[in-house]
């Protein structure tokens, strides 16, 4: 029973009519590119994201900052194409006025930080730019993948790696070649490691000996369902057939404890 306690749920398709995203990592010379494509959407009737990782400028970090790029992307589009921010800083009404205004197609493109990473659904929005996303998460960046490809239409993701470097990161070759999330975490997990459940490391080596909780997610739900019925049937492994399980599992249970020092 050891993974008898994990409830496992699967979503691995797409709701109805909704079509794969469609990604690609550059680097800040495809910029002019960007802009032209994104115009292109936003003549079309779309609206586009651009994320970046700073509100403001600050100093000793480089990166984009959602106010002076605003600035910024006004002065690429034309006045018509109307752009406004977004960010932790503003007050929760300003920032339900701005969502509501791009929500109702009022606003073109909205300039934000990762503050539209859940809980906003635009189907009218089919392109996201995030600047800088070699400083994110991997987790993060397919969080806020998903605020594009919410309605009927194309949608697109745009990675830019703004650190200079010549060779594509590894973890930005693993968003750009899959829209899998179970795939993403699995790749996440080999680069990074689990860390400690009970310590103060974040990341480490595998240590998951019996099962692989994404290789081995059948066999897990498997073992969850075959737990549940037992204890349904004897609470306390008091029955014949369970004595033997009680005995490990309480042997177990028991050098668990002394290794946590309790």
């Amino acid at each position: 029973i050891i993974y008898g306690d994990l409830d496992i749920s699967v979503i691995d398709e797409l709701p109805a009519q909704r079509l794969p995203i469609k990604n690609c990592v550059v680097d800040t010379s495809y910029r002019p590119k960007a802009y032209s494509f994104m115009e292109k959407q936003i003549r079309q009737g779309r609206q586009v994201y651009v994320i970046c990782p700073m509100v403001e400028e600050s100093e000793g970090m480089d990166g984009e900052n959602v106010l002076d790029y605003t600035l910024k992307l006004r002065n690429v589009f034309s006045p018509d194409i109307k752009i406004a921010s977004l960010h932790g800083k503003m007050k929760a009404k300003e920032k339900n006025v701005i969502m509501e205004a791009f929500a109702a197609g009022e606003i073109q493109i909205l300039v934000s930080t990762t503050v539209v990473e859940v809980g906003v659904n635009v189907p009218n929005a089919t392109v996201m730019m995030v600047e800088n996303a070699e400083r994110f998460g991997l987790a993060q960046l397919h969080q806020l993948r998903g605020r594009v490809g919410r309605g009927e239409y194309q949608s697109y993701c745009i990675f830019m790696q703004g650190n200079g470097a010549k060779e594509i990161s590894k973890r930005l070759q693993i968003l750009n070649k899959s829209n899998d999330g179970f795939y993403i975490a699995g790749e996440d997990l080999k680069l990074r490691g689990p860390g400690d459940l009970f310590g103060i490391r974040q990341s480490g080596l595998l240590e998951f000996k019996l099962g692989d909780i994404y290789q081995d997610a059948d066999i897990l739900k498997a073992a969850s369902e075959t737990a549940s019925e037992i204890l349904f049937l004897d609470a306390d492994l008091s029955l014949p057939q369970n004595e033997e399980l009680q005995r490990r599992l309480s042997a177990y249970m028991k050098e668990d404890l002394q290794n946590l020092g309790l």
